[in-house]
């Protein structure tokens, strides 16, 4: 295995840990063991025992951890521990995009290993290689905001990111059977409001009036790439001068489909200093800081780079404020059933009843272009 494959790589915090990853959850335990054999099995470059382990606190759905053995460093990726929805958390489907990807995006990390067994650690997950550098979530690195020109250097390169994505021949790289593009947003749509049904715990009026907006006015598409369907500045790896985007994670539900659906899903984690509070205060709001774009100015960058035609791209983000709620309700119906103990998650439904009545009432306003 290459130099690049097993990420012999320096960049750890002080501790000798990357910064940010955090000692194992209660309940969340890796059997190191299991583990440990597994690598020797699968990983030519495995050194061999011992192994450590620490976990990345950040997202909120399958579990991510750090691997070390000796200057050898890798992660793993599993579901999250109790049941699960269906067809969710298909840790081999997300190692097999991967596999394909990476040789043709390479921002894409390679995977090392996949277990598909769920006997060897409760569920089947799969291991890549470990990239060093910084994930801006909830803020940046040290407390310290970076200056205007910073932040818009940041924002430019994820709407170009995203781009590059989109321009990339899914057919040629063995991407073609991920989805069927064809009625791919109305799918979304009954899908994602099907999911809503199964975690429902109260009702919410105005999601009466929001569910007919959206299956009234489903638009055609601008056209079919592969999407990332969860692209978002917290799931991307930076240079620790913030200059370069040096990994896209979080590939779980990546497919084939109208890439407006990803554009609206990216423009519905970026937050304004003036949006409403469901908005600033629930979602990760670095982008408030001088120097990010504007929603518009996203969109209006990503027009350029593409020349796709996106006048429509209301519609797509009042639905991804919908769908990100469902996502929410799901964690939160979890939670509420005991599945988790994370106390992250308490106050997960009432921000997908905020998110919902807000994507509510853009749709009252006509096209929901008046969120941009």
């Amino acid at each position: 295995m290459s130099q690049p494959e097993s990420r012999r790589l320096a960049g750890p915090g002080g501790d000798g840990f990357p910064p940010g990853t955090i000692p194992v959850r209660p309940g969340e335990e890796l059997d190191l063991d299991a583990v440990t054999a597994f690598l020797e099995r699968e990983v030519p470059a495995f050194p061999g025992p011992p192994v450590e382990a620490r976990q990345f606190p950040a997202g909120a759905s399958n579990l991510t951890y750090w691997l070390r053995a000796g200057d050898w460093q890798a992660v793993l990726r599993r579901p999250p521990f109790g049941p699960l929805p269906p067809r969710a958390h298909d840790m081999v489907r997300e190692a097999t995009i991967l596999r394909h990807l990476h040789p043709v995006f390479p921002l894409a990390p390679r995977p090392l290993a996949v277990c598909p067994d769920p006997s060897v650690l409760g569920a089947p997950f799969y291991v890549m290689e470990y990239r060093p550098g910084v994930v801006v979530d909830d803020r940046f690195p040290g407390g310290r905001t970076p200056p205007p020109e910073t932040c818009r250097r940041i924002a430019q390169r994820v709407v170009d990111t995203l781009a590059d994505l989109h321009a990339v021949d899914y057919r040629q790289a063995g991407l073609a059977g991920l989805g069927r593009p064809e009625g791919f947003v109305r799918r979304q749509l009954e899908g994602w409001a099907g999911r809503w049904r199964r975690v429902e715990t109260e009702p919410i009026p105005a999601l009466e009036r929001l569910l007919p907006w959206l299956e009234e006015r489903v638009p055609e598409p601008v056209g079919t790439s592969l999407i990332h369907n969860d692209f978002k500045l917290n799931n991307m790896i930076l240079d620790p001068s913030l200059d370069r985007v040096v990994a896209v994670l979080d590939w779980e539900m990546a497919t084939v489909g109208d890439p407006l659906f990803d554009l609206g899903v990216s423009l519905s984690y970026w937050v304004h200093p003036d949006d409403p509070e469901v908005l600033r205060n629930g979602l990760p709001a670095v982008t408030t800081c001088p120097g990010f774009l504007r929603r518009g100015e996203f969109v209006h960058r990503y027009a350029l780079r593409t020349g796709r035609d996106v006048s429509g791209i209301g519609w797509y983000l009042v639905f991804a404020y919908f769908k990100l709620a469902v996502i929410l309700q799901q964690i939160y119906y979890r939670w509420r059933a005991g599945q988790t103990r994370d106390p992250r998650f308490a106050g997960f439904g009432s921000m997908a009843r905020g998110l919902i009545e807000l994507a509510a009432e853009a749709a009252g306003r006509g096209a929901g272009a008046g969120l941009l």
